[in-house]
C-alpha cells in the first residue's frame, strides 16, 4: 500500500511537470526551452502564473499521496525507507559473506546466463544458474588437469588428441527434466584460475562453442575448490557435504591421538538429511592404519559435530608419535586442567559445549547485566541455558541467545 501511494504521487507531479513544459512551449519556443531548466523554470512561473497554476495544482496533489505513503513506509519499515532515500539501490550488491562473485557476460543456448554457485572439485568445472535440484542452465567442463599452483589451459578450435568434455544443460519452464549437449571438441577455451586462500580458485574465463550451440561466455570466475564453506574464517560446519565431515574427523583423530600425521580413508556417501550418522573412520596415524567407530550429530544453530571429543586442542608444535609404539588414544584429562590452559571465549562455549557442563560460569549480556550459575548446555533453540540453586529446595533456569552475549568467563568455585 505505501508503494502505492508513492507511486501514484510521483505519476501525478511528473504529469504536473510534463503540463508545466507543455505549457510554456505553447506560450513561445525559448519558454519552452526555459522550462527544462529548473532555475528557468521559476521565472516561467512569476511570469505566466495564469498559465502555470493548473501543472502547479497537479503537482501540488501528487505531493499528497507521496508523503502519506513515505509516512506508513516509515512507521511500517524504516531500513527499506533508508535504503530508498539513500539510493542503496543504484549501487549493486556486494557478494554475501561465503559467496561468490562471478562476473561472466554472454549467454547460454542462446539466452543470458547468470551462474550463482560454481566449483572445480576432481577436475570438473561446473556453473550454476537457480538454486533447485535441477538448474535452471548449467555448464560442466570434464578432465580438467589441476595442479596445486592453479589452472591454466587453452584449447583451440583444430586442437587434436583428448580434450576436456564441456556439457550444456536448461530447464524450460514447461519441462520437468533439463535437456543436455554433450561436446568433445571444436570449441575455443581459455582457463587462467590461480588459487586464493582459503579454498577458492579466482581468475579468467573465456569459451566459444560452435555457432549451433549459441553458447559464449567471457569474464571473471571465483570457483569453490572442495565442498567446504567458510563463516569469518573458520569452517562452516552447518554445510552437509562430505569434506564438512572429512575436516570434522580429520581434526578429531588428530586430537584424539594426539598427532598431525592422519590421512583419512575417502568416507562414503552417507544421507545426509537426518540429524546423526554412525561410521566406522579407516585412516592411516602416524603410519599405521586405524579402524575407529566415530558417531556425528547436527545441531540446527551449531552444525555437525564429533560426539563425546573431550580431547584437547594439539600444541603448534606437536610432534607425531614414534611410529615403533603402538597407536593409542591420548589419555583424557580432568576438565578442570584442560580449561586452564585456554582462556574461555564464547566461541570455545559454543564449540565445545559438553566440556563446560556443569561449571560455574558467568555471561555479560550487550546491555550491560550479568546472570551466573552452572552451564546447562545449549538447548534445541541453539540457547545458553545456566542453571541457579535457589534457597529452597527449587533451581532456576536462564537462557540467553548467543548473539546477546558479549563476554564469558569462568568462576572459580
Amino acid at each position: 500500500m505505501d508503494a502505492l501511494l508513492i507511486l501514484s504521487g510521483l505519476l501525478l507531479i511528473l504529469v504536473g511537470l510534463v503540463m508545466l513544459v507543455m505549457r510554456g512551449f505553447a506560450t513561445s519556443l525559448l519558454w519552452g526551452w526555459a522550462c527544462l531548466l529548473p532555475p528557468l523554470t521559476l521565472l516561467f512561473i512569476l511570469a505566466h502564473w495564469h498559465r502555470a497554476k493548473q501543472a502547479l495544482a497537479c503537482c501540488a496533489l501528487g505531493m499528497i499521496p507521496m508523503v502519506v505513503g513515505l509516512a506508513v513506509m516509515a512507521g511500517q519499515d524504516p531500513q527499506r525507507l533508508d535504503g530508498i532515500i539513500s539510493l542503496q539501490w543504484l549501487h549493486p550488491e556486494p557478494p554475501t559473506a561465503g559467496g561468490l562473485n562471478i562476473q561472466l557476460h554472454g549467454q547460454l543456448n542462446g539466452e543470458p546466463f547468470a551462474p550463482q554457485e560454481g566449483e572445480l572439485i576432481d577436475g570438473v568445472l561446473s556453473l550454476r544458474e537457480g538454486q533447485d535440484f535441477f538448474a535452471r542452465r548449467e555448464l560442466s567442463i570434464r578432465g580438467l588437469p589441476v595442479a596445486a599452483d592453479g589452472l591454466r589451459l587453452d584449447v583451440l578450435p583444430d586442437d587434436p588428441g583428448q580434450l576436456p568434455e564441456i556439457e550444456l544443460s536448461w530447464l524450460l519452464p514447461e519441462q520437468d527434466l533439463p535437456e543436455a549437449r554433450q561436446l568433445k571438441g571444436g570449441y575455443t577455451l581459455h582457463l587462467d584460475l590461480r588459487p586464493e586462500e582459503p579454498n577458492r580458485l579466482v581468475g579468467e574465463f573465456h569459451l566459444v562453442l560452435p555457432a549451433q550451440f549459441q553458447t559464449t561466455l567471457t569474464g571473471k570466475v571465483e570457483l569453490f575448490r572442495n565442498g567446504l564453506r567458510y563463516q569469518q574464517g573458520h569452517v562452516d560446519r552447518t554445510v552437509d557435504s562430505r569434506d564438512t565431515l572429512a575436516y570434522l574427523i580429520t581434526d578429531y583423530l588428530q586430537r584424539r591421538f594426539a598427532t598431525r600425521d592422519v590421512q583419512l580413508a575417502p568416507l562414503p556417501l552417507h544421507d545426509m538429511s537426518s540429524s546423526s550418522l554412525a561410521l566406522d573412520v579407516q585412516a592411516q596415524v602416524a603410519g599405521q592404519s586405524q579402524r575407529v567407530p566415530v558417531r556425528l550429530s547436527k545441531h540446527p544453530q551449531l552444525g555437525w559435530r564429533v560426539e563425546d571429543d573431550h580431547f584437547p586442542a594439539l600444541a603448534k608444535t606437536a610432534e607425531p608419535a614414534p611410529s615403533t609404539v603402538a597407536i593409542k588414544p591420548a589419555p583424557r584429562e580432568p576438565a578442570s586442567l584442560q580449561d586452564t590452559r585456554q582462556e574461555l571465549t564464547l566461541a570455545r562455549l559454543l564449540a565445545e559445549p559438553q566440556r563446560y557442563i556443569n561449571q560455574h560460569l558467568r555471561l555479560f549480556s550487550e546491555k550491560g547485566s550479568a546472570v551466573q550459575g552452572q552451564f546447562a548446555g545449549i538447548d534445541e533453540q541453539g540457547q545458553l541455558v545456566l542453571r541457579q540453586r535457589l534457597n529452597g529446595s527449587g533451581e532456576a533456569r536462564f537462557t540467553l541467545a548467543p548473539a546477546d552475549v558479549v563476554h564469558v568467563e569462568r568462576i572459580d568455585d
